[in-house]
């Protein structure tokens, strides 16, 4: 399954690739980019890959990086890890203002574009941005269960496991390397542990509303410097900050943002949970489910702008998408038989939403109350 990536996904790649002359493959380590890249290179005649992680690859274009993209000026170039590299973008602008042609390169990036932004926007106009995920939900429908790509998590190395035990090592010796190998090679010097606890930390308050005063006394270092660690990790894919909804409702609405894991399987990892019943047996199950629930949907619909709703009085919803006027209100639940609390009602009458969506573990999709849609994760996607 590793392998065969969605064909729709392909297909977008190469519609940028002949409309732009550079392409970026941006998302976490281990999601899948450079097997799409490499499929890409087999289906271009001519086309180069480069690794910037071997040494032998990052020789052939770092010494002399304008001979190189002159001698190869008629072929897709791709670029691995390009954030390892970010000199080269003033010389892939003169290449690509050279020659004028579509599809010369694609580069693949574990940094997000606002932390390669300082690099890369000298190619402003010239370059067009995909952001690849671990498998969604709609990916592995029909291939694996729902309750095991929740535990597990999207990344193939992890998903892709039989056994729970060693799908979980795969997670765990993940983080390891990304607290200390990835972190200090996009040039940040954080302790790792420090970057560990503070990931930890985050994990047991999975969901919930973020205080950086409290998670900076716990680690001994000032609220700004917190939001300054969240920022990483929000850059390099693997955590999610989302915003409150803003809206002038004559109500005081909360200021602070969640934060959540993005992959449930790190999240489980983080909090030492290697099994289906570990897992129902958790105090986390709920905000868990919510996070793999908003993943999908914001993977699934990337033009929509996601918030959730809290005011003073506790009146919330977990996640309100918006696209111009149109306004959905979602809110998660992990029970079978899923019930809203009032204070979602309450929040409904304030936001007035075009839809209502409640998402629960239920099969099909069934009418709800004060007009609300009750349903599964994957019939909301079709919907949508």
């Amino acid at each position: 399954m590793h392998n065969k990536v969605p064909r729709a996904l392909l297909n977008i790649i190469h519609k940028r690739l002949g409309s732009y002359p550079a392409v970026a493959l941006l998302g976490a380590r281990q999601v899948g980019k450079t097997t799409l890249a490499r499929q890409i290179v087999e289906q271009v005649p001519g086309a180069l890959y480069l690794d910037l992680q071997k040494a032998s690859d990052r020789a052939k274009i770092e010494n002399d990086p304008e001979l190189f993209l002159q001698l190869n000026k008629d072929h897709l170039v791709c670029l691995d890890e390009i954030q390892l590299l970010p000199e080269i973008f003033s010389s892939m602008r003169s290449s690509i203002d050279d020659t004028r042609r579509p599809g010369q390169f694609l580069m693949l990036g574990s940094a997000s574009r606002d932390l390669i932004r300082q690099s890369s926007e000298s190619l402003a106009g010239r370059i067009a941005y995909l952001d690849i995920t671990p498998f969604t939900r709609t990916e592995i429908e029909g291939l694996i269960p729902q309750e095991k790509h929740w535990l597990k998590g999207g990344y193939p190395g992890s998903l892709l496991k039989d056994q729970d035990e060693e799908s979980f090592e795969w997670r765990w010796n993940y983080i390891q390397t990304f607290l200390e190998r990835d972190i200090p090679q996009l040039g940040f010097s954080i302790p790792a542990k420090t970057l560990e606890r503070m990931w930890t930390m985050l994990a047991h308050t999975h969901g919930q509303l973020v205080n950086y005063s409290n998670l900076g006394k716990s680690l001994g270092v000032t609220h700004h410097t917190i939001k300054s660690y969240i920022d990483i990790l929000e850059q390099t894919f693997v955590v999610r900050t989302l915003k409150p909804y803003e809206a002038n409702l004559g109500k005081r609405l909360v200021k602070s943002p969640k934060v959540y894991i993005r992959d449930t399987g790190l999240l489980h990892a983080l909090l030492g949970i290697e099994t289906m019943n570990g897992l129902l047996g958790h105090p986390v199950v709920g905000n868990s489910f919510e996070s793999y629930v908003i993943e999908n949907v914001l993977t699934h619909m990337p033009r929509w702008e996601p918030s959730f709703f809290r005011d003073a009085t506790g009146n919330e919803v977990d996640l309100v998408l918006s696209r111009g006027n149109q306004l959905i209100a979602v809110e998660i639940k992990s029970s079978t038989a899923p019930k809203v609390e009032k204070g979602f009602w309450n929040s409904l009458k304030l936001i007035n939403p075009d839809e209502i969506w409640i998402i629960g573990q239920v099969d099909g999709t069934y009418p709800g109350p004060q007009g609300s849609t009750v349903s599964g994760l994957r019939d909301f996607l079709r919907e949508h």
